[in-house]
């Protein structure tokens, strides 16, 4: 009796060939554009000053760091590392998250209005009118860290200048005018993570400020 020889049969070798075929282009595809990126120095080069740009402090931001901390008595180059950390230095768009936090800095609207305020419960999304969110008096009367930092009568956690006066105040009073800063940041979000990333700025930041400030003044 002769034995049948085991195996696949040509109909299923052919049909295994033809379902390689992708698989095997789309390796090779990304191997080539990994191997071309490897070799294109112009391309690596661009990708390392896009990542250094997002950590870069930019120029513009750097008065009003300067001002803000210096009315609460902190040191600005920690709002610059909490600046970085929460929207890249305003890069985001749009400038709110998905749970409802506002602006360059990210503010909870019952942090900026104030916890006191009637519906503020939970993270602090609150059910604040928007005349009610903004009005330096209503901030006032319920206790919020929002703060009119140009005097045109609106506190806006959408300006630059109002945004940055109100978390150096935040931090401030969570014990950064004091040397606290792990406590004050853990205090902006709860997060021991949050703290590394902002401490990881913030130190960067100080080991080049006095050449920052140098510089500013020479402008």
């Amino acid at each position: 009796m002769k034995h049948k020889k085991s195996g696949m049969s040509l109909k299923t070798k052919a049909l295994l060939i033809v379902l390689f075929i992708p698989v095997a282009v789309t390796v090779f595809t990304l191997t080539a554009i990994i191997w071309a990126s490897i070799n294109n120095t112009d391309l690596l080069k661009k990708s390392a000053a896009l990542f250094d740009n997002q950590n870069e402090i930019p120029v513009e931001y750097i008065p009003v760091y300067m001002e803000a901390a210096d009315a609460y008595g902190i040191p600005w180059t920690l709002l610059a590392a909490h600046h970085r950390i929460e929207t890249r230095f305003s890069t985001m768009d749009p400038l709110l998250s998905p749970v409802g936090a506002e602006g360059h800095m990210q503010f909870m609207p019952c942090t900026f209005v104030g916890w006191t305020y009637p519906g503020c419960t939970g993270l602090g999304k609150g059910d604040i009118p928007e005349s009610d969110k903004t009005n330096p008096e209503v901030i006032d009367k319920y206790g919020g860290y929002g703060v009119d930092a140009n005097g045109d009568g609106i506190a806006d956690p959408y300006d630059i200048e109002d945004a940055m006066f109100s978390a150096a105040k935040y931090l401030a009073n969570s014990g950064a005018a004091k040397g606290e800063y792990e406590k004050a940041i853990f205090n902006y979000n709860r997060s021991e993570k949050y703290v590394e990333d902002v401490l990881w700025f913030f130190t960067k930041f100080e080991e080049s400020r006095k050449e920052i400030e140098a510089s500013h003044e020479k402008r």
